[in-house]
Formats: C-alpha cells, structure tokens, sequence
C-alpha cells in the first residue's frame, strides 16, 4: 500500500509555525506564487507575511487587468493593524485580477494566506529569485533569528 504524498510541510521556529504548501514558489519578500491548471499563477503572501502586517483591513490596486507588470514593480498596497505594506509584483508578464473576495472579507488573507487568502493572478515567468519551500524553510530560519537576536539585545 503507498501512502499519498504530503502537500504541505510543517514548519515552526520558536514562536511560529506554518503549513507551506510544497508546489509553490516563495520570494525572498515572504510572498508565493502557485501555478494554475491554465499556466497562470496565483500570488499571495506567506504566513509569515501576514504575522508582520497584523490584522488586515484593506487593499488596493494601482494596475488593472491586462497591464503589464514586471517583477518588483509595485501594483498594489496593503494595510494592516500593525503596518501598511506595496504589493510587489512577483511576476513578469500580465496581471489578470485581484481576488475579488478580498473586497469584502480583508481577514481571509490572515485565516487562509496560502488558499482562498490569495492577492492576483498573473500570467507570465515568476522572478528568477523565487524559491522552492525547502529554501524557504532556511530564510525563514535566518529571518527569524535574526528577529530572536534583536529581541534578545532589546531585552538585555
């Protein structure tokens, strides 16, 4: 008997824990790109992302659909209780919508970041510095540390 393949891996670092997809891309500013059955990709942010911004409260874009868009270009914003944050796009090629969900209900993207929580959809090459979730896994590793060490000398 085979067992099925997990989907996602369980990550947790001190304080944090998350459930990272396995098929999708990560950059190193904690946002994600999944690929589509149609070839488009699918952006959000991480977890962790969201954990920095707090709560959110709105959105917004700063390009339409069908625009070009190139990677580190900013094409939108969020607001969060804790810090108001562009939207850097992850995608070389056309932005083909904003998930409409998040007109109405903002908090998906801190309840479900990695699912129903998505940002746009693009279609075009994710930037080639975009990483698989083992990579990930390390920034996320140093990244936190980092947030450890200073939260230690601030303490001292």
């Amino acid at each position: 008997m085979s067992q099925a393949q997990p989907k996602f891996l369980a990550y947790k670092r001190s304080r944090f824990s998350a459930q990272l997809p396995l098929d999708t891309l990560y950059s190193p500013s904690h946002a994600w790109a999944a690929r589509q059955a149609d070839g488009s990709w699918r952006v959000g942010i991480t977890k962790f992302a969201t954990r920095m911004l707090g709560d959110m409260v709105e959105c917004g874009w700063e390009v339409e659909p069908g625009a070009a868009i190139a990677c580190g270009q900013p094409i939108g914003w969020l607001e969060g209780f804790k810090a108001i944050s562009d939207v850097y796009c992850i995608v070389d090629g056309e932005f083909t919508g904003a998930n409409p969900l998040l007109k109405t209900k903002i908090t998906t993207v801190n309840k479900d970041p990695h699912g129903n929580g998505w940002l746009y959809t693009a279609t075009g090459t994710p930037e080639s510095r975009c990483l698989d979730v083992h990579a990930y896994v390390k920034l996320l590793d140093k990244t936190i540390d980092k947030i450890l060490e200073r939260e230690h000398a601030e303490g001292q």
